[in-house]
C-alpha cells in the first residue's frame, strides 16, 4: 500500500465572491516540491475567472491515464527486450453527459506514438499486446469507470 498526496490551494485575494465572479487559478503542490498553475477549465468557467494557461482538472485527468499506460508499456518493453528511444501521446478526453445525465470525461484515447531502436522489433500485434498489457497493469486505468481506447502507432528510429 502506498499514499499519495497533494496540496491544492486558492485564496480569494479580496474580490467579492458571493457574486461567483472570482477567479478560479489555484496551485498544485507537490511532496516532491513540484508546483503547477491550476484553474478551473475555460470550456467550464469563461475568462477571466478561469486561465486558459493553467493547468486543469479534466487536462490532467487525461494526463495522469497517459503518464500511467506510458510508465507501463516503457517498463514492460524493457523486460521483453525492446529498446523504446521515445514515446509521445497525444492523449483526448472527452467530456459529455454519462448515462445518468451527468457531465463526465466519459472516454480517453491515448494516441502514443513509439518510436524503436534498430534492431528487435516486435509485430503490430506485438505492439497491441504491449499496450494491452500496461492498460491492465496502469493503476489510474484500473481506478475509474471511463473508457479508455489506446491507438497507438510505432515505427524505427
Amino acid at each position: 500500500m502506498s499514499v499519495h498526496t497533494a496540496e491544492i490551494s486558492w485564496t480569494r485575494n479580496a474580490v467579492p465572491f458571493l457574486d461567483n465572479k472570482y477567479s478560479r487559478v489555484h496551485r498544485w503542490s507537490f511532496d516532491g516540491g513540484a508546483v503547477v498553475p491550476a484553474s478551473s477549465s475555460p470550456h467550464v468557467v469563461r475568462v477571466p475567472f478561469s486561465d486558459p494557461a493553467c493547468v486543469d482538472p479534466e487536462e490532467a485527468f487525461v494526463a495522469s491515464l497517459s503518464s500511467c499506460h506510458m510508465l507501463w508499456f516503457l517498463g514492460i518493453a524493457a523486460r521483453q527486450g525492446y529498446v523504446i528511444e521515445s514515446y509521445t501521446d497525444t492523449a483526448e478526453g472527452l467530456m459529455e453527459k454519462n448515462a445518468e445525465g451527468k457531465e463526465a470525461v466519459t472516454k480517453v484515447t491515448l494516441r502514443p506514438l513509439v518510436v524503436i531502436a534498430g534492431g528487435t522489433a516486435p509485430t503490430d500485434a506485438g505492439i497491441a499486446r504491449l499496450h494491452h498489457a500496461a492498460h491492465e497493469r496502469c493503476f489510474l486505468a484500473n481506478s475509474v469507470r471511463t473508457g479508455i481506447v489506446v491507438e497507438g502507432s510505432w515505427r524505427f528510429a
